[in-house]
């Protein structure tokens, strides 16, 4: 079997961490138990990029125990955990081909590699896949009949594909699932992105004064949880609504040109290019920590960062110092790239849980409906984002009301009035 990892040594140490994640994934191992007795993805071939972690390779067990042949490599040079890659390789043959730290060559090496198996699905996290399918491998398109993607970034990028006309087969936005974005985004990248600033920098959030660019579901997440452990919080963003949401959720709202001169850490949130530039080091002070937990690291613009600097030093595990040409001081975590999964673990595998089922049923979804689908990218039924929310509760021990007769009646009704 083919692969490239970093070493199969690491193999016990992953084996055990994916166990213990699979503990707190309850609707997926409902899934799995299912798919191994039903074999739903016989002989399907599934590439996948995805963040190679131990929620990851329960859902690549998953889709295995369902029938499909896997292949898996990293959306991001940075989110790959090793032990648990060479687990994979080990213990459950699914062949990976992902490197923590990996430079951008091998990156897109080992995304060829996984295409290389002549996919009949895709699955991504960022749409790297779909995007080398259509610019290099049309080749493949042939044999490939629908895609999912996890990420709002990815749905942003396959809505622009699709507008243009370019998308060349139907995916299913899992991003845009409920039991994902309202609570992966939120809960999952609120907490996990926490949890990487503190592990590479070890400083208190108490009392700092704290700046969120982006006020979607991961801003939202990430202020929260900044605002509860005692930071004060500044949102930047270019939505009215958003904007007038995170004032009346207590936030300061500002232009970044101002909140660069208050702000002691910088997050961004937004998924967009550029959205910290060479003007905002200029204003920012002197020690000013900036960081990234949107999907990808052009958020902060590090090229012009580097060209105002005159030395950069590796200060930290996962913390670069840039001292500009006027002494100034700015460190930016994780080469800015997702600072939850380059310094943590990414989001807890309890959150995952419900985005990976999403996945899973996503991909039992596309093989079944395909034919009657467009070159479009569609949105979750409805039905099977509340069966995921009927799993999860039911998981958790938690029980809800249920309409009776009479209130499904009237709530089906126009004749009944004040």
């Amino acid at each position: 079997m083919k692969y490239d990892i970093k070493d199969i040594k690491l193999a016990e140490k992953g084996n055990k961490r994916i166990v213990w994640a699979e503990k707190e994934m309850p609707v997926l191992r409902q899934i799995k138990e299912r798919f191994a007795k039903q074999k739903p993805l016989k002989g399907q071939k599934i590439s996948c990029c995805l963040h190679v972690t131990t929620e990851t390779a329960n859902l690549a067990i998953t889709l295995k125990a369902g029938g499909a042949d896997v292949y898996l490599c990293a959306s991001n040079p940075l989110s790959t955990q090793d032990d648990t890659a060479a687990s994979l390789v080990k213990h459950h043959n699914i062949p990976v081909f992902a490197i923590k730290g990996e430079d951008n060559k091998t990156y897109y090496s080992h995304i060829n590699e996984v295409l290389n198996i002549k996919p009949n699905m895709t699955m991504d996290d960022g749409a790297d896949l779909v995007t080398t399918i259509l610019l290099k491998r049309k080749e493949l398109l042939k044999g490939i009949i629908g895609g999912t993607e996890e990420t709002t970034t990815g749905v942003i990028r396959l809505r622009a594909m699709a507008n243009e006309g370019v998308l060349a087969y139907p995916v299913i936005a899992v991003n845009d699932a409920l039991t994902k974005h309202f609570f992966d985004n939120r809960y999952g990248t609120g907490q996990s992105t926490i949890d990487g600033i503190v592990r590479a920098t070890n400083i208190l959030l108490a009392g700092k004064t704290l700046v969120v660019a982006g006020y979607g579901w991961c801003g939202r997440g990430f202020a929260m949880r900044a605002k509860g452990m005692g930071a004060h919080v500044i949102v930047t963003e270019i939505d009215h609504l958003k904007a007038i949401e995170a004032a009346m959720d207590g936030y300061e709202v500002m232009p970044m040109k101002e909140a660069v001169k208050k702000g002691d850490i910088f997050v961004t949130l937004t998924g967009n290019l550029n959205v910290i530039d060479k003007q905002h080091f200029t204003a920012m002070k002197s020690g000013a920590i900036v960081c990234n937990s949107g999907h990808f690291n052009d958020e902060i613009n590090l090229k012009t960062l580097k060209q105002m600097s005159k030395s950069v030093k590796t200060v930290r595990d996962f913390v670069e110092e840039y001292t500009l040409k006027n002494n100034k001081k700015i460190c930016v975590l994780g080469e800015g790239r997702l600072i939850n999964l380059a310094a943590a673990e990414g989001h807890p595998a309890s959150v995952m849980d419900m985005s990976f089922a999403n996945q899973a049923l996503s991909a039992e979804y596309m093989l079944k409906n395909h034919k009657k689908l467009g070159k479009q990218v569609y949105v979750i039924p409805e039905s099977m984002d509340k069966e995921i929310a009927r799993l999860k509760l039911n998981a958790m021990g938690i029980k809800i009301d249920t309409l009776t007769a009479e209130q499904k009646k009237y709530l089906n009704s126009w004749q009944s009035g004040t």
